[in-house]
C-alpha cells in the first residue's frame, strides 16, 4: 500500500494545488518512484489511497501500464485509519506499506527485497525500514528509533539521541492492526503496542535516503541527484 492522502502542508505553497505525492524529482512524481519499486520488487497488487486532490492522485495511477487500486478518503484517516480502511484489498499476509513521499535510491540489492527476506511473522508485527540520522541532510530532530543488537526497536526516552529515522517503507501483519480504533489515527499508536510486545523490528537501509518535508528539501534532493555525488557515497 502506498499512502497519498496526506495534506503536505510542511510542503506548501508548492502542494496548494497539488497532492505532495505528485510532486516531481529527477522528472518523475513521487508517487511514480515509489511505484516503480514496488514493481520492480515483483508486488502486483497495490492499493493507493488519495485526499488531497484526490482526482490528480486517480488520474496519475490509471496512466501507469499497471494501475493500482485507488481507495479515496471523503475525510484523512491518518497513517493507520488509511491502512485500516484498505485492509480488505490487502489480504490475510504481511504487506508493504509505503509513505507516498518516501524517495530513497537502493544500495546494493532492493530495499524492498532487504526488507521481505528479513521479515519474521513468527516474532514480527512490523519491521521498519531505518536510517542513520548522521546521514540525513535536513532536520530530523531527535531521530525516531532505538534499536538493540537483535534489532528490536523501541521510541527513545526523554533527553535520549536516537541514532535512527524512520524511512517510511515497512512490511507489516495485518495482526498489528488488530483492535484497530475508528476514525483517523496514526501508526505509531499500532506501534507502541507490537514495542510492549517486543515485536517492532527495524532494517537499517544501506543506500541513500531523502528527508523531503519542505521545499528546501526537494530543491537540495534534486542537485544532490543532478551531481551524481549521492550514488557515489553509497
Amino acid at each position: 500500500m502506498v499512502l497519498a492522502a496526506g495534506l503536505g502542508t510542511r510542503m506548501r505553497p508548492l502542494t496548494e494545488a497539488t497532492p505532495k505525492p505528485l510532486l516531481k524529482l529527477a522528472g518523475r512524481s513521487l508517487l511514480d518512484h515509489a511505484l516503480d519499486r514496488i514493481e520492480a520488487a515483483g508486488i502486483g497488487r497495490v492499493v493507493v489511497n488519495a485526499h488531497w486532490f484526490a482526482e490528480q492522485v486517480e488520474a496519475a495511477c490509471a496512466a501507469r501500464a499497471t494501475p493500482p487500486t485507488v481507495l479515496r478518503e471523503d475525510t484523512v484517516q491518518e497513517t493507520g485509519g488509511g491502512v485500516r480502511d484498505a485492509l480488505p484489498l490487502l489480504g490475510e499476509d504481511p504487506f508493504l506499506v509505503v509513505n507516498g513521499d518516501a524517495f530513497w535510491l537502493d544500495g546494493p540489492s532492493q530495499a524492498i527485497l532487504r526488507l521481505a527476506a528479513a521479515f519474521d511473522p513468527g516474532k514480527m508485527d512490523g519491521l521498519l525500514l531505518l536510517v542513520r540520522s548522521a546521514v540525513v541532510e535536513g532536520e530530523v530532530g531527535r531521530g525516531d528509533f532505538m534499536m538493540d543488537p537483535l534489532g528490536r526497536i523501541r521510541r527513545p526516552k526523554e533527553r535520549e539521541i536516537s541514532p535512527y529515522v524512520y524511512a517510511g517503507v515497512q512490511i507489516v501483519a495485518p495482526r498489528l492492526f488488530r483492535e484497530s480504533p475508528e476514525g483517523p489515527f496514526g501508526t505509531m499508536r499500532l506501534w507502541e503496542r507490537a514495542i510492549e510486545e517486543e515485536r517492532l523490528f527495524g532494517l537499517v537501509h544501506d543506500g541513500a535516503w531523502f528527508h523531503l518535508s519542505r521545499p528546501g528539501d526537494l530543491r537540495k534532493a534534486e542537485t544532490a541527484l543532478a551531481t551524481g555525488l549521492v550514488r557515489a557515497m553509497f
